[in-house]
């Protein structure tokens, strides 16, 4: 099976504009690819993992990745998706956004060698000239065609601002500059992101004639990436300090039983085969499959160690076994008893469980909060600074989120 087979089948590619010459390029490792990263937080997430996992692919595969680093185009901010204009961020956070991306990718793509470029728009849009911009590249796009962009349509009754009018025009500036300097050959993008990819390949044979068109390609993600990561609390990190690798592993781990094998296809690097035969799996066995899925996923984020101890602490808490020293904990100190006892509000927020006293008391007075197993339903049950020596409390909300709570 060849390399552009094996992402049809695991349901990658959604759609492209020349499928032909895209085969050739990727499967014969010719292929100088990008995606792009707004630095919109200082931590990539889940809704990242699908690209990161698909450049990961194409560069064992002999392919050299770009990442795009949206330092330039995170001033502006895409529109796409979004009901309403994004907050506008300063120069120091996309800068301190960017380092923290780079060091994450590092654990996917192979950086050492040339085998792979990571770059920042911020150094060519930033130096823009813009009656430059009108003359050399605003020229070459239509407003009606833009306005047809589902990007755009989607915003037009709430209102677009001309910042974000201009999102697409950089984005194509992207693609024609790394096509200049790096003879990057192909773009990846969401769904979303079609129109924008488009407007790339367009401003290339524009500027540069036929010859360079044929040598640009686009290729579409399946728009999977988008949906996943989102959770009631927010999204799902791959930075452990926002999520902790077991908190990452019951991510997966709860997925829903029409979603498991998709993910294990499109984000895991097991052999079709091998998953193919999980097919017909029901009842107890799709529960196997989805920790599969759990562990594979933590175990390329956050190493082999740490998915083994986030399986082991899911055994302890869902399954009777394992240890629970490896859930995940939070520690009080003398501070927190300054008043005096602590009430089950303050607990819940403390440990993460709840977001406000308030969140908390809903969560009480709904039922769905116990402590070492007992539910709690007194919004005033109080606890001293010994109830969590040693061994702690095992606090619980819902069926799935756990926290040990210590004192030190």
């Amino acid at each position: 099976m060849t390399l552009y087979d094996e992402l049809v089948k695991r349901g990658l590619i959604a759609q492209v504009t020349d499928e032909e010459e895209i085969k050739s390029l990727i499967n014969n490792g010719k292929a100088t690819f990008y995606i792009g990263f707004d630095p919109t937080a200082d931590s990539l997430h889940v809704g990242h993992f699908m690209a990161l996992c698909l450049m990961k692919r194409l560069q064992m595969a002999g392919n050299k990745p770009i990442a795009l680093i949206g330092g330039g185009t995170a001033m502006i901010g895409d529109p796409s998706g979004r009901t309403d204009m994004r907050q506008m961020m300063t120069a120091e956070t996309i800068a301190h956004n960017c380092d923290c991306f780079k060091k994450q990718m590092s654990r996917f793509i192979d950086f050492s060698e040339g085998k792979a470029l990571m770059v920042n728009n911020a150094d060519w849009l930033t130096d823009l000239n813009y009656i430059d911009v009108l003359r050399e590249v605003g020229a070459h796009f239509s407003v009606n065609r833009m306005l047809t962009a589902e990007c755009y349509k989607q915003r037009m009754e709430k209102g677009l601002s001309f910042l974000e009018f201009n999102y697409m025009i950089m984005q194509s500036y992207d693609f024609y500059t790394l096509f200049q300097k790096y003879g990057c050959n192909m773009e990846f993008g969401g769904d979303d992101q079609w129109s924008n990819m488009l407007g790339g390949t367009e401003l290339i044979r524009r500027k540069l004639g036929k010859d360079a068109y044929a040598m640009t390609i686009n290729l579409l993600l399946n728009s999977e990436g988008k949906k996943m990561g989102k959770t009631q609390s927010g999204a799902v990190w791959l930075d452990p300090e926002k999520t902790s690798p077991f908190e990452f592993f019951q991510y997966w781990r709860n997925v829903a039983d029409s979603d498991v094998l998709k993910f294990i296809r499109m984000l895991t690097f097991l052999p079709l085969d091998e998953i193919d035969a999980m097919e017909n799996w029901e009842g107890a066995q799709l529960n196997e499959a989805k920790e599969i899925l759990a562990f594979e996923l933590t175990k390329l984020v956050h190493g082999e160690e740490e998915a083994a101890k986030a399986k082991d602490a899911s055994h302890a808490l869902f399954a009777g076994g394992g240890d629970l020293a490896n859930m995940p904990t939070v520690t009080l100190s003398s501070t927190d008893f300054s008043d005096g006892d602590m009430d089950i509000l303050a607990v819940l927020v403390k440990a993460g469980l709840c977001t406000s006293r308030s969140d908390a008391r809903r969560a009480v007075e709904q039922g769905g909060v116990s402590a070492a197993d007992q539910k709690i339903t007194d919004i005033k049950t109080m606890y001293s600074a010994d109830s969590f020596a040693g061994e702690g409390m095992v606090f619980k909300r819902g069926k799935k989120k756990f926290v040990k709570v210590l004192f030190n």
